[in-house]
């Protein structure tokens, strides 16, 4: 049998949860393996699927649209409890709970404030888990020049309450993006999708409504979360330059 016959036995017959980081990640190219994932993924793709084919949003705030749009992120938080482990999975799925909370908040006009708070929260905690290494700092300037000018737009049709918790989420969001795309791998990819929701979202709600923009903030940031999610099967990119 290859070199590679003891990690993926132990992969498939040991449960996914007390697997070493590492053998997970040597793991991941046998096939047992990646059903295994994809298996243990089905409840995220059905509960986006049933959330797009009711389309609550659409309908007054209620719980169960509450319910019905934090499933998705709940089931990821149940996925990386199931098949990851180490701190990095700890963290991700912290910040997918209160990410979650994040959701239920923002339904009602009145704990929106709340619903920023819990993002902002969010944030902080994937900045944690991506780290500093490799630091990446020409990656700021892009993500300083796009965020100055859209963040100065946003606070001139913010009320004054609103401006300093919104001020401080897009600070905690565009530090992320900056880990995120430092990192690599599919937590590039989330990091950017979710900065993306957040902008269309930002500029739907305070600027000018746009069409299908709620299609589009919720399709990108679902797909943000799976990706940031499946950055705990992978190695961060070590290249410091």
């Amino acid at each position: 049998m290859g070199t590679h016959a003891r990690p993926i036995q132990e992969a498939c017959l040991v449960p996914a949860r007390v697997l070493d980081r590492r053998l997970m990640i040597n793991a991941l190219g046998h096939p047992f393996w990646q059903l295994y994932l994809g298996r243990s993924l089905s409840p995220f793709f059905l509960t986006c699927a049933a959330y797009f084919i009711l389309w609550i949003p659409e309908d007054p705030p209620s719980w169960v649209g509450a319910l019905v749009k934090c499933l998705p992120v709940l089931c990821l938080a149940g996925f990386l409890r199931a098949c990851a482990s180490g701190h990095y999975s700890s963290l991700l799925q912290v910040a997918l709970l209160f990410s979650a909370f994040g959701d239920g908040f923002l339904i009602w006009p009145e704990t929106f404030l709340y619903g920023v708070a819990a993002f902002t929260e969010a944030q902080l905690l994937y900045v944690w888990a991506f780290g500093l290494t490799p630091l990446q700092p020409g990656l700021l300037l892009p993500i300083v020049l796009a965020s100055l000018p859209f963040g100065g737009l946003l606070l001139l049709h913010l009320s004054p309450d609103k401006a300093l918790p919104l001020t401080a989420y897009i600070l905690a969001l565009a530090t992320m993006l900056w880990r995120g795309l430092a990192r690599g791998g599919s937590a590039h990819w989330g990091a950017l999708f979710f900065a993306i929701s957040d902008a269309v979202l930002a500029y739907h709600t305070f600027i000018q409504p746009l069409p299908y923009s709620r299609l589009a903030v919720m399709a990108t940031y679902y797909a943000a979360q799976f990706l940031i999610s499946l950055s705990a099967f992978q190695s961060p990119r070590l290249k410091t330059s």
